[in-house]
């Protein structure tokens, strides 16, 4: 594995004209990490705790999304940080989750996400959406790119490393600590439920390569690699693992989460009777011996993404865009439940830490 030269997101960063304190500072890289199983580079994501310095950037903004500020090749905070390995959910990026991976950088940690390939905005299939394998093999990978890269690897405590997972990727970072999904019970949720939005993307008979929607024919998960589907994606350098609105929540097998050793950390958007059975964590904490739920009240699934610009869901009704992505319950902002999300994902991954000294 190598660690590449750094490039920044031109499509993805914008440069800003604004300082900040020292300790208010998220220093920002863009790195390509080079993926053997894949036999491609990734693009990952890094958001860092800095000194003051670098290019002012908003990370993640785009014509529906306002973007996190950061600071890009701001220099690196001494000492050494906890690490977490970020992954978005399918069809989402690493670049839309910057405003947790900021709000965790000035918290003290260091984080970082690919971008997926083939379940990124723009660059997603329902055949390839099932492969959790591939995604767990991302993060070990990037993982492992980065304890032997000797620019990081002084930032970075090899002994708290942890996981943060939205949707797609909830249900990885759980697989990165050891849960083992089961085929059947996926099919079987599928059939059970054929309106969840997962299941009617393997049905609804589309796909997007390079930024371009093809027709394909409805996606059927009895074709999935059941071998790699139940496979152990265990990586046994993780310490920690928060999951969002977890997909596959009726397909894990209880056993398995009862034999993973790291604290798992489920939070379900919105109270017990709103969350939707394709995430609804409550079976998945309960089975664990380690680990806890949190749930945000006022908070829907796409609460999970930035908050969007005033003018997004016009824009969006013009583009024909049907996803609720800028739609919360109403009763809070999406700026104040991610204040809330801020807050619980911190404290979760310190108090994991700290058990574990």
């Amino acid at each position: 594995m190598r660690l590449l030269s750094l490039v920044f997101s031109l499509a993805l960063t914008t440069t800003l004209n604004t300082g900040a304190a020292a300790s208010e500072v998220a220093g920002f890289k863009e790195i390509r990490i080079h993926s053997e199983a894949r036999n491609k580079d990734l693009s990952v994501f890094v958001w860092y705790p800095a000194n003051a310095g670098g290019e002012a950037v908003l990370v993640g903004e785009d014509r529906i999304f306002e973007g996190t500020p950061a600071f890009a090749d701001a220099p690196v905070a001494n000492g050494n940080h906890p690490l977490i390995l970020l992954s978005h959910g399918s069809g989402a990026t690493a670049q839309k989750m910057a405003w947790i991976a900021t709000a965790l950088a000035e918290a003290g940690f260091v984080v970082a996400g690919p971008n997926h390939p083939r379940t990124t905005s723009g660059d997603s299939t329902p055949e390839d959406t099932p492969k959790l394998w591939e995604r767990t093999d991302d993060l070990s990978t990037v993982l492992s790119a980065l304890l032997d890269d000797p620019k990081l690897r002084t930032a970075i405590d090899p002994d708290k490393v942890g996981a943060l997972g939205f949707s797609l990727g909830g249900a990885a970072v759980l697989q990165l600590a050891g849960a083992r999904a089961l085929l059947d019970d996926y099919i079987r949720y599928c059939d059970t439920y054929p309106d969840m939005p997962d299941c009617r993307w393997f049905a609804g008979g589309r796909a997007y390569v390079d930024q371009k929607e093809y027709q394909v024919e409805p996606y059927d998960l009895g074709n999935v690699d059941r071998a790699h589907f139940e496979q152990s994606n265990h990586d046994v350098r993780l310490q920690a693992v928060v999951a969002v609105d977890p997909a596959l929540a009726t397909a894990f097998d209880l056993e398995s989460l009862q034999a993973v050793k790291p604290p798992l950390h489920f939070v379900n958007l919105g109270t017990h009777g709103t969350v939707p059975i394709a995430v609804r964590s409550d079976t998945l904490a309960s089975s664990v011996s380690h680990g806890s739920l949190t749930h945000i009240e006022g908070a829907v699934h796409f609460s999970f993404l930035p908050v969007c610009k005033r003018d997004a869901k016009a824009f969006m009704k013009a583009i024909g865009e049907t996803d609720a992505l800028c739609s919360d319950e109403g009763s809070r902002s999406r700026s104040a439940l991610h204040k809330e999300l801020e807050q619980t994902i911190v404290d979760l991954f310190r108090d994991s830490f700290l058990t574990a000294e």
